[in-house]
């Protein structure tokens, strides 16, 4: 017998936070993520994404213990800049066992079309402004930092459970050996003599500044998205200040054409690679464990990359990659990631192949309708 729980005792919380913990025990390729960090995201009362969304969390019980987890998540963001009534679940774990995993998304999906939802995607942990996604493809290799990661099984068993295909989202590898940066070069010196585009670091010491010129490209330049919800400012705060302890000012950029912002960029080191050591926590001896193994991070994920949509026939973003890939190596960085693109971005598809990035490994959006 499976019974589904929701999460409403300091019992139930703790089970669904430590769940994956225990789940993943002996996977070489998952990275623990912080349970302090984890504990924030969940705080329906602090964390800022919660002022305009809903989420119920849900634990399968069998035998006495915790068997799988979801969340059902009601972003009002989302429905009103999309105008669609759909809503999503994530942070979905599960054993391998299609009973578990029809009775987790079952109550999610329950869930929402009792207020009026008849359509649910994800996974979103807890939107596509985090780690979003269901890897499907590329299971041999440890996920960049803020990207997801799960057992082969995952996928069959969502599809038994009634969930197709929505969307595929696309991760792309490179080296420093690899990427084009003769090509690249080329077409941010085309774009700074033809349409006067320059890139620079940001002002740590303008940071509240620099945030919100990031804030403003971001939302306008993602606003057509499949998938997009706008990030609040609470939000992009929130997360600028939980990054701005491993941001390298070289590798968070602002393209500018006349002075005016016209893109952003942005990568980080794979701290994943120093957190794996830790194993979830920073005490007694987390903490010197990270930092031992941030000497040693050779790869950065590119994360944000966009061009407001009045600049993108000026080059800016190949000014910006180009700037990116320049910056990394001197910094000493030796392979890249780039995620993720959607699957019908085409041109961003084509550029990154172009530049000489490969596409490595595949995400993918589920859906249900009622």
């Amino acid at each position: 017998m499976i019974a589904i729980e929701r999460v409403r005792s300091w019992r139930a919380n703790r089970e669904f936070i430590e769940f994956p913990y225990r789940h993943y025990r002996g996977d070489p390729c998952w990275v623990a993520p912080l349970r302090l960090e984890q504990r924030a995201l969940f705080d329906v009362r602090r964390h800022p994404f919660y002022r305009q969304a809903e989420m119920e969390r849900f634990i399968a019980v069998s035998g006495g213990r915790t068997v799988g987890r979801i969340a059902a998540i009601l972003d009002h963001r989302y429905i009103r800049h999309q105008g669609e009534t759909a809503g999503w679940f994530g942070f979905f774990e599960a054993e391998q066992d299609p009973e578990i995993v029809a009775a987790l998304t079952g109550a999610a999906s329950e869930w929402l079309v009792r207020r009026g939802i008849p359509v649910m995607r994800g996974p979103a942990n807890p939107s596509a402004n985090y780690e979003c996604g269901l890897l499907v493809e590329g299971f041999d290799s440890p996920p960049c930092v803020m990207m997801p990661y799960n057992p082969p099984y995952y996928g069959p068993l969502l599809e038994r459970a009634g969930l197709r295909k929505a969307r595929d989202l696309y991760a792309y590898h490179t080296t420093a050996s690899e990427i084009e940066m003769k090509r690249a070069e080329y077409l941010a010196e085309r774009a700074a003599r033809e349409h006067g585009v320059s890139v620079r670091p940001v002002r740590l010491k303008d940071f509240q500044a620099e945030l919100e010129r990031f804030f403003q490209i971001y939302n306008a330049a993602w606003s057509r998205n499949w998938g997009f919800a706008p990030m609040s400012r609470e939000e992009m705060e929130y997360l600028g200040r939980r990054m701005r302890p491993v941001l390298d000012p070289n590798l968070a950029l602002l393209a500018e054409i006349e002075g005016r912002p016209a893109g952003c960029a942005l990568a980080l080191p794979d701290i994943n690679q120093a957190l794996r050591h830790a194993r979830g926590r920073l005490l007694p001896l987390g903490v010197f464990k990270m930092l031992y193994h941030m000497r040693a991070i050779r790869r950065m994920r590119v994360l944000i990359l966009g061009v407001l949509e009045e600049y993108r026939t000026t080059g800016a973003a190949a000014a910006l990659y180009a700037a990116l890939f320049r910056n990394g190596r001197r910094a000493g960085y030796e392979e890249g990631e780039f995620s993720w693109v959607l699957e019908d971005n085409v041109m961003m598809n084509r550029s990154l192949e172009a530049l000489g990035a490969r596409r490595y490994k595949t995400y993918r959006i589920y859906e249900w309708k009622g």
